[in-house]
């Protein structure tokens, strides 16, 4: 046996010693649970995995359905449902639906098959499972606005900060498209810089003259059929033919304060109460003067 394989006899373990040094390592660890005592695991030890032990909970079973609801301005009231997660605690479901916006085509509103504009309606108080909405503004459509813009003419546009008699501050935006005359040869219906400006003017004035002298809801009466825009298109036709002359945008830039009383008026007017008819009305007894009934009997 050479030097290097020679090994000590303090060094050299016996078979027996192994085995009970493995024995003792052994049963410490089934005390101890399967776990090694040094370094041990603190996750493991507390018991499977966090979320075994949680129920799967249907979000929708929390919620609660609302009808939204127009201002009397519109012919359909009843303009669709929306959903708010229920009471709970100090979170209270009305306060989760006052201030949604909702987007709605005229045609849906006025029941007519063409429409382009969208009116957007906002929650501002909840009545039951009714949430009475209030104008909040308006907009073209995208694919409207897009076919309107063409080459050879030239687009005039123009915006103006207006407030109404009872206190909304609105933004109105304004286009306009010049228009080829009748007995035109010529392939461009181009406007000059100085008629561009006075056509500009002219669509501010209007839009200013229209809405100051009125309250928001007279406002929304001329905007749903754009009287506004047919005001201006004849009022600039001595100036430049236009066509295509239309309110494209309307912003809600700031509201007085909230008064209950006002909204339930936009909204007691129109298809809320129906008017009784003929029957249901009765009729006129005329009587004598110093008429007195007779005492009844009995009640």
């Amino acid at each position: 046996m050479s030097r290097r394989d020679a090994v000590p006899f303090s060094r050299a373990r016996s078979p027996a010693l192994v085995q009970s040094r493995a024995i003792g390592w052994f049963r410490s660890f089934r005390v101890q649970g399967g776990t090694m005592a040094v370094g041990k695991n603190k996750r493991l030890t507390k018991g499977g995995k966090k979320g075994a032990k949680k129920k799967v909970v249907d979000p929708f079973s929390k919620k609660d359905w609302y009808d939204v609801k127009a201002p009397a301005m519109f012919n359909i009231r009843n303009i669709g449902k929306t959903l708010v997660t229920r009471t709970q605690g100090t979170k209270i479901a009305s306060d989760g639906l006052k201030g949604r916006v909702f987007e709605v085509s005229l045609a849906d509103l006025q029941n007519d098959e063409v429409a382009f504009r969208k009116f957007k309606l906002v929650t501002e108080d909840v009545q039951g499972k009714n949430c009475l909405t209030n104008f909040h503004g308006m907009d073209l459509t995208r694919d409207k606005m897009c076919s309107m813009v063409k080459k050879w003419q030239t687009m005039i546009e123009a915006h103006v900060d207006v407030k109404t008699t009872d206190g909304y501050l609105l933004r109105l935006f304004c286009v306009g498209f010049t228009k080829k005359r009748n007995n035109q040869i010529r392939k461009t219906s181009y406007a000059q810089h100085q008629q561009v400006r006075q056509i500009r003017k002219k669509m501010m004035e209007i839009m200013t003259r229209e809405v100051q002298t009125n309250d928001l809801k007279e406002v929304v009466n001329k905007l749903i059929p754009d009287s506004i825009g047919k005001d201006i298109e004849k009022a600039c036709q001595s100036i430049y033919p236009l066509h295509d002359v239309y309110v494209r945008k309307v912003k809600m830039l700031k509201k007085p304060k909230f008064e209950l009383g006002k909204l339930m008026e936009l909204h007691g007017e129109g298809g809320g109460a129906s008017k009784p008819s003929g029957d249901e009305a009765g009729t006129k007894v005329e009587r004598a003067d110093g008429y007195e009934p007779p005492v009844q009997e009995s009640v």
